[in-house]
């Protein structure tokens, strides 16, 4: 299931203002074709580095009221597909965790599906990538008890089964763990005064030339692997996960951030260390668009504060308007 009540695509032709440069966090590996040297753009003149136009949404660059900010940690091991209520989110975070697997954030603010899943639980690299967003509500299945109290001091607004069980429901036709979704609704309404969409660095409008055309990109972790497949029909990227489609998943833009990933001090219930995926700093990345990828270099210097993204020359680099993915992958 990946419907969302109220949600239409705006379409891909819209017009949209360019915004200026900043963002979110890092990646772990690239296959397919690799891109070659970029071509040379020419300088466009950066949008201001404020909040997004009125009537826009400052994650995704189309029409929206500035909703409260809700994020989701959503399991994504080949039991918990397909998934529910993705194609409403911004934006969507893939994130590595045990064992090599990946974990997804979904953040939305512009649609609320009916229902989000399957919902796991939260780790520490959760804690920096959020403070960009201010006080947003963080749903998740729940965390080990040694994290706990640095959720609790962090400045989210949690909702998790055990506090606000009204939120969440279980599906009778899928096992455990698998099968605790969320009812988005009943968790923003715990939350009234949870913070509203704001600038977080991304900037929208049409491309500055250059780049490699490319038909797919495929990235992969320790144990999982995505594919961006590009569809011009629908100005968009096919999303396969491990070699199998998960739905109309249609990002307008894929962004592949190389971070560090190191070990965290937490670990599962069966002693494997969680990685600690480190989103602030600064480092390469491609950007997937119209088609084509564009070497970037990305910048945060503060948790608090957004990433932007610009060209190798510094320019910034406008997103496609639509769905963002961001894959944190580790450094090359």
């Amino acid at each position: 299931m990946t419907g969302a009540r109220g949600h239409r695509r705006p379409g891909a032709a819209a017009t949209v203002a360019v915004l200026g440069a900043v963002a979110a966090a890092g990646l772990y590996g690239c296959s397919g074709p690799g891109p070659s040297e970029p071509m040379p753009h020419p300088t466009p003149t950066p949008a201001p580095a404020t909040s997004s136009p009125a009537g826009l949404s400052p994650f995704t660059g189309l029409p929206a009221a500035p909703g409260r900010v809700l994020a989701v940690k959503i399991d994504n091991v080949p039991p918990a597909r397909p998934h529910t209520g993705l194609t409403a989110a911004d934006l969507v975070y893939v994130e590595q965790v045990e064992s090599g697997q990946t974990r997804l954030m979904a953040v939305y603010s512009s649609h609320l599906p009916d229902r989000v899943g399957p919902v796991r639980s939260a780790r520490e690299s959760d804690l920096a990538l959020l403070r960009q967003f201010g006080r947003p509500v963080l749903a998740y299945s729940g965390a080990q008890s040694a994290l706990t109290p640095l959720l609790r001091a962090a400045p989210l607004h949690l909702v998790s089964e055990g506090s606000n069980p009204g939120a969440f429901l279980r599906d009778p036709a899928r096992s455990a763990p698998h099968n605790l979704y969320l009812r988005p609704a009943r968790a923003l309404a715990t939350a009234p005064d949870a913070s509203r969409a704001k600038d977080i660095g991304f900037r929208f409008g049409p491309a500055t030339g250059g780049g490699t055309p490319v038909n797919s990109r495929t990235v992969r972790f320790p144990a999982a692997r995505y594919t961006f497949t590009w569809a011009p029909a629908e100005h968009a990227w096919n999303v396969a996960m491990d070699g199998r489609s998960d739905g109309p998943l249609k990002p307008a833009t894929v962004v592949v951030q190389h971070v560090t990933v190191r070990s965290s001090r937490f670990h599962d219930f069966l002693g494997a260390v969680s990685p600690y995926t480190v989103t602030t700093g600064s480092g390469t990345a491609q950007v997937l668009r119209d088609g084509r990828v564009y070497e970037a270099r990305w910048s945060r210097p503060t948790a608090d504060a957004g990433t932007s993204f610009t060209t190798p020359s510094g320019a910034p680099l406008a997103f496609a308007p639509g769905q963002v993915w961001v894959l944190f992958t580790g450094t090359r």
